[in-house]
């Protein structure tokens, strides 16, 4: 967990930032937040490839604990829809960015930390195999209050595994 004080140096750090410098650094702040210290996104063993605002990028690699299916090793449908959950999560902060650009960082880092499921749903399209898997999205919509975005998953040799629609509490 992030530690009061710890939040607090950061927030100083970047209230002397501005401009594209403050952005590239809050993206900084927030890719630690999802890889690092979130415990299950470690457990997954999610890496965030890409933060642009267009279209975020996840990748995981297959591991043993990550099978649902041990007799064709297929990955696990719960393992799935997680990721499309955490992928469609990262779209809804990013469009949430965008939306309260000009307001202080302390105001951006404390309605991302309000940022909630509200709705998903995951249509799984073929069985997850492959060696590693890679989760893109990308904004449906934002509003004040709901963000919606669609998520999907491929596997290594480009094949889609499932789609998501999620929505999200921003506000």
């Amino acid at each position: 967990m992030i530690q009061r004080a710890e939040i607090h140096r950061k927030l100083d750090k970047l209230d002397k930032l501005v401009g594209a410098e403050l952005e590239a650094e809050l993206l900084v702040m927030i890719h630690d937040v999802f890889a690092n210290r979130i415990p299950f996104n470690k457990v997954l063993g999610l890496d965030i490839v890409s933060l642009t605002a267009d279209k975020p990028i996840l990748r995981f690699d297959m591991r043993p604990e990550l099978v649902g299916n041990f007799f064709h090793g297929i990955l696990h449908g719960g393992v799935t829809s997680a990721v499309l959950d955490v992928t469609g999560g990262i779209v809804a902060f990013l469009g949430l960015q965008k939306k309260l650009i000009d307001t202080s960082m302390e105001e951006r880092l404390e309605r991302f930390s309000k940022i909630g499921t509200i709705d998903l749903r995951i249509d799984y399209l073929r069985p997850g195999r492959g060696k590693s898997f890679t989760a893109t999205g990308f904004s449906l919509r934002t509003g004040n209050k709901v963000a919606v975005a669609r998520m999907e998953l491929h596997s290594d040799t480009g094949e889609m595994i499932a789609v998501g629609t999620g929505a999200y509490l921003i506000g």
